[in-house]
């Protein structure tokens, strides 16, 4: 499974950005798609999951400013990211798998990683 996000870029704070993340290659419809980012410095952490029953997952941080989605193919992701923060800067990575609701948080079990996308916030 190969996974190319895109969409990021520069805003300034309360902003909006639409991030993709193609899936290719033997992929399941039983996959959950999840983002996570890393900020400078600072270590990777998880921003949202949506799994294959379609139930979606936010971080208390992002909860209420974005929104996670897949296509009807279940082949591509999507981040809606709104009234964006400058603590939001960071680079966001989609990733795909199969992890059991407990550890849909934990990089560690995702196999798939999309390349990352840039995200900068600031005025």
């Amino acid at each position: 499974v190969q996974l190319q996000a895109s969409g990021g870029g520069s805003v300034q704070p309360g902003g909006a950005l639409r991030l993709s993340c193609a899936a290719s290659g033997s992929t399941s419809d039983y996959h959950v798609g999840t983002w996570f980012r890393q900020a400078p410095g600072k270590e990777r952490e998880w921003v949202s999951t949506v799994r294959y029953d379609g139930s979606t997952y936010y971080a208390d941080s992002v909860k209420g400013r974005f929104t996670i989605s897949r296509d009807k193919a279940k082949t591509t992701l999507y981040l809606q990211m709104n009234s964006l923060k400058v603590e939001d800067t960071a680079i966001y990575y989609c990733a795909r798998g199969r992890p059991v609701l407990s550890a849909i948080r934990n990089s560690g079990v995702y196999p798939y990683w999309g390349q990352g996308t840039l995200v900068t916030v600031s005025s």
